[in-house]
């Protein structure tokens, strides 16, 4: 497209694109913009070096014209978007991009890669947060995928809520709180469970956390305290029926004289299984498949479609996939006590402005500038936080129905 519209003068014609998604995942009731921070760091050295352009010369997938125009490749256009921690809905202009169309248009793939993979994440995971009710919950994904999906798993997972993960690449690149706990193997390495837990103990202290399903449960449990003592922090159960494991768990703790012992449970959880433990003695959650997957959702379905050329509104008319043309503007329509009842969008206007309505559109690079108040990671978390409690309290069911909000067209 780039070498096409260069050939026939149309590549530097002034174009909008934007990003929404048409429906939400079955199930869901909303959606969580996550990603934003990580794909302005990418874009801040989206560049295209000499190899990467031989490359698609000696492919045949560019000529030379285009391998000049991407030698000096730099986003010079305007990006705005939602703020990240931010809730969407069907038809949400979450992100827009404006330059011209050779430079909008080789975005796309980096936009929606990223955008696609960090808002489904996030929407799996707030949707976890909510079924803990308070409990604090820790990223263990990064197994399950792609070692670096799994950096950026964490980062969303984080943004969404979670208290700590055990990737520790996306503690050093993000600064967020890590936690984990020994496995399997290193009980079986030793010759007894007590020879395990005394090790344990010595290399990390009794803020450790005791994994005691290896062998026998209760004997598990009954060995961490002779071992440990009351004063061990947890013991994690990551096998077998959890409810029932962790309400005898926790009755043995007591009788043991440990009643301040947590108990931690892993093992394949998801929001639904959360929820279901809700009444039981449980203190944290391990939550890992899940997460990184987006509980079965592994995309947020997210689309990069041009709605403006020079000024004009263009529009998709295919069957099923119309888009609606012209730069939105969107807002979200609130009661005075603070809950949202509506989101209005508007093409190539705004919107009439009513009392409680918020903006929901900021400016993230102008001119080909990352602006310096680009809000950090906890600001984004505190932010969805915020919106979670704004949306009436059915839109937070996991059962299935409509999107929390309705999104108004005008």
């Amino acid at each position: 497209m780039v070498g096409a519209a260069l050939k026939d003068g149309t590549a530097s014609r002034n174009c909008v694109f934007e990003v929404f998604a048409r429906r939400l995942p079955t199930g869901r009731r909303y959606g969580v913009v996550a990603g934003t921070g990580r794909l302005l760091d990418l874009l801040r050295d989206f560049r295209f070096d000499r190899e990467e352009i031989d490359f698609l010369v000696k492919g045949r997938v560019i000529g030379d014209e285009t391998a000049q125009w991407l030698e000096h490749f730099k986003f010079k256009g305007d990006l705005w978007g939602y703020h990240e921690g931010e809730l969407f809905f069907p038809n949400s202009p979450i992100v827009g991009v404006s330059g011209g169309f050779a430079e909008c248009v080789i975005l796309e793939t980096i936009v929606l890669s990223v955008l696609n993979h960090d808002c489904a994440i996030a929407a799996a995971a707030a949707r976890m947060v909510t079924a803990a009710k308070g409990r604090p919950l820790i990223e263990m994904g990064g197994r399950r995928t792609h070692e670096d999906a799994a950096v950026a798993a964490a980062r969303a997972a984080y943004l969404a809520g979670f208290a700590s993960t055990s990737n520790l690449a996306a503690g050093l690149r993000y600064g967020i709180p890590t936690a984990g706990t020994a496995a399997h193997a290193f009980t079986l390495l030793h010759d007894d469970e007590q020879t395990a837990f005394a090790s344990q103990l010595v290399a990390l202290g009794h803020e450790t956390t005791l994994l005691v399903d290896t062998y026998d449960i209760t004997q598990g449990i009954r060995n961490a305290i002779e071992v440990a003592g009351p004063r061990l922090r947890a013991i994690r159960i990551d096998s077998g029926d959890l409810s029932v494991l962790a309400a005898q768990s926790r009755a043995l703790l007591d009788e043991l004289g440990a009643p301040d012992v947590k108990i931690i449970v892993s093992g394949d959880l998801d929001e639904y299984a959360i929820a279901a433990l809700r009444a039981e003695p449980v203190d944290a959650y391990g939550a890992g498949t899940a997460v990184v997957t987006g509980s079965g959702a592994p995309t947020a379905s997210l689309v990069y479609k041009l709605v403006e050329v020079d000024g004009r509104s263009v529009v998709k008319r295919s069957e099923n996939k119309r888009t609606v043309g012209g730069r939105k503007t969107a807002v979200r329509r609130h009661k005075p006590t603070g809950t949202a009842i509506e989101e209005i969008v508007v093409s190539q206007g705004t919107p009439s402005p009513m009392p409680n309505d918020r903006r929901l559109q900021r400016d993230f690079i102008v001119g080909g500038r990352i602006l310096d108040d680009v809000p950090t990671l906890e600001q984004s978390r505190e932010h969805l936080r915020e919106c979670l409690i704004s949306i009436p309290w059915e839109g937070l069911k996991l059962s299935q129905g409509d999107p929390a909000i309705p999104v108004i067209q005008e």
